[in-house]
């Protein structure tokens, strides 16, 4: 099933049709050479002729069936064209002797003519439409009881109605009956196929989209609990990582560069983020935005963002460095960290869903990203996440108090990793940001 299902996410709904009209075309051929075998098994001149006839239609519309499939050719209503000629087809293999008047009724090829019709209806099942399933048995089983009646009146309008044999009647009836039940399972089987598929397919693609934000552990976990992703209040650990100087550096790069730039810096940002247990909530040009604690919250969830913050930092050093010894442009990055209360959840939005963060934790981790620069830092973390995540004996992190935070009428306390460890930055004082 998830090799189907991967199959239909990753065809468009035109390859898809093709795809189906490819696969059936070429089954006919299957159901051509039964035809062909079931001709050698008429044992009467007018039966050969008439299933001669049949089969020769059914390999011509085979023939076209199979060069527009190959060539993608053809309207959406020649699926409906062929099941009706072949279940006209059906119709005449069944009752071929009824088309010789003045002779009895003669069973001698039912079972093989019946063989043809349950093998073109599991082929009409193999398109997976019910209407087209149910359209092919109601012609069949109509032409049949049709025939049927048409027999019964021309022995009536003769007055032989004593030389009726009237069980042969109650057998085809019968037997018109199973092949209607047939059709009925084949229908609500491909009824239920498509059901179960789009499920299937609807919880890929939300697996899917959700695999931007979550690590696969987590997706799986949420999957299995049932974790709901509906917007609720939480306690948070927010970062934000961003490229120093991107700007200025967009603009005297090539394009190619430049990409590859993002791609290497967005994969190793989420790489170790999801490495920590954390989620990805959005990419902001040159930034990423993570978050722990959503959509559950645990009790290391600012321990793990703290423990990110560092190993993502000397990665994002050692991927500058590697950049810078094969000649390439080697940006620095900076990490703003806080643990507070935010929204989180999906925000449905007509045709656009996505899963979202918003609220003070956010703003204040942001803002403590830009102090990166003035401070000289690679990671400016609140001394809310540090307490929450029990990193108060951090070595190599230099404190500040009164720090103003744009936005906030309250100074805080910070705690930060300086590029250069032991470097004095009382410029940031001089600047009015420390106090």
């Amino acid at each position: 099933m998830l090799s189907v299902v991967a199959e239909k996410l990753s065809l468009n709904a035109g390859e898809r049709r093709w795809h189906r009209e490819r696969r059936s075309a070429w089954l006919r051929l299957v159901a051509l050479a039964i035809l062909v075998v079931n001709l050698g098994l008429a044992g009467k001149q007018d039966s050969g002729i008439v299933h001669a006839n049949v089969v020769v239609v059914y390999g011509v519309l085979t023939i076209i069936a199979l060069i527009l499939a190959e060539l993608r050719r053809g309207t959406t209503w020649l699926s409906w064209f062929y099941v009706v000629m072949d279940a006209m087809l059906v119709v005449i293999l069944f009752h071929e002797h009824l088309f010789a008047p003045g002779k009895d009724l003669d069973h001698t090829l039912t079972a093989p003519s019946l063989a043809i019709g349950f093998v073109l209806l599991t082929h009409v099942a193999l398109r997976l439409r019910p209407v087209l399933v149910f359209l092919f048995s109601g012609l069949v089983i109509l032409g049949w009881l049709a025939l049927l009646t048409v027999a019964v009146e021309a022995y009536l309008g003769k007055g032989a109605a004593h030389a009726l044999d009237w069980s042969a009647f109650l057998t085809e009836a019968a037997l018109a009956a199973a092949f209607g039940f047939a059709a009925l399972v084949c229908g609500l089987l491909t009824h239920d196929h498509n059901v179960l598929l789009s499920t299937a397919v609807l919880a890929e693609r939300r697996r899917a989209n959700l695999s931007r934000f979550f690590s696969p552990t987590v997706l799986t976990e949420l999957q299995a609990t049932g974790t709901s992703l509906d917007l609720g209040r939480r306690e948070v650990a927010v970062m934000f990582v961003d490229l120093r100087g991107f700007t200025s550096l967009s603009e005297t790069i090539p394009l190619e560069m430049l990409a590859r730039l993002l791609a290497e810096f967005r994969e190793l940002v989420t790489r170790e983020v999801f490495a920590h247990g954390g989620m990805i909530d959005k990419f902001i040009g040159d930034g990423v935005m993570a978050a722990f604690g959503q959509p559950k919250s645990t009790a290391d969830d600012a321990a793990r963002a703290l423990e990110c913050a560092v190993h993502l930092s000397r990665r994002l050093h050692d991927w500058s460095e590697m950049r810078r010894r094969r000649g390439d442009v080697n940006p620095r990055a900076g990490i703003g960290l806080h643990f507070g209360t935010a929204i989180g959840g999906v925000l449905r939005s007509g045709s656009h869903d996505e899963f979202t963060l918003v609220g003070d934790a956010v703003n204040v981790a942001q803002r403590l990203e830009r102090l990166c620069k003035p401070l000289d830092a690679s990671i400016v973390a609140s001394w809310e996440v540090v307490e929450a995540g029990d990193g108060r004996e951090l070595t190599d992190w230099k404190y500040e108090n009164g720090v103003e935070i744009e936005g906030r009428s309250r100074r805080m306390r910070i705690a930060y990793v300086p590029n250069e460890v032991g470097r004095v930055t009382g410029e940031l004082i001089q600047q009015g940001v420390c106090r």
